[in-house]
This record gives C-alpha cells, structure tokens and sequence, in this order.
C-alpha cells in the first residue's frame, strides 16, 4: 500500500464534505483523511497505485479546492 500526502486549502468539515464524494469515486483510493488542523491541511490518500496523484489533485480541483502533492 502506497500513501500520498498532499497539501490542500481545505480548512472545515463543510469543504472535507464537498470532495468527499470526489475522492470516493476515484477507484484506486482505498481510503484517505484531511488533517484541517495541520498548517498544511494534509490530504493523506492511501492507495495501491501511485499513479493516481493527478486523479486526486484534478477530483479536489473540481470540488473547487487545491491539492499539491508533496510526498509519497
């Protein structure tokens, strides 16, 4: 199992709601989290396919927020 992290603006549980749907339709997401409280607001994904950072950067995108990958 591969884990992304990345660095998004989302800062309530009002905007995790607004890409949890997102996120749960892209099918090589086994799970992920939003620290809100982190200065970063880390979207950790965890996943068997590494592949998928510009799945999950364009799926925040579309919800009308950003995501930048800075590990995995």
């Amino acid at each position: 199992m591969e884990t992304l992290n990345f660095k998004t603006n989302i800062q309530s549980s009002d905007d995790v709601a607004a890409v949890t749907l997102n996120l749960n339709n892209i099918e090589q997401v086994d799970g992920w989290n939003i620290d809100t409280a982190a200065p970063d607001k880390l979207l950790t994904v965890q996943t068997t396919d590494n592949r998928i950072a510009n799945l999950v950067e364009k799926a925040v995108q579309e919800a009308g927020y950003e995501a930048e990958l800075v590990s995995h």
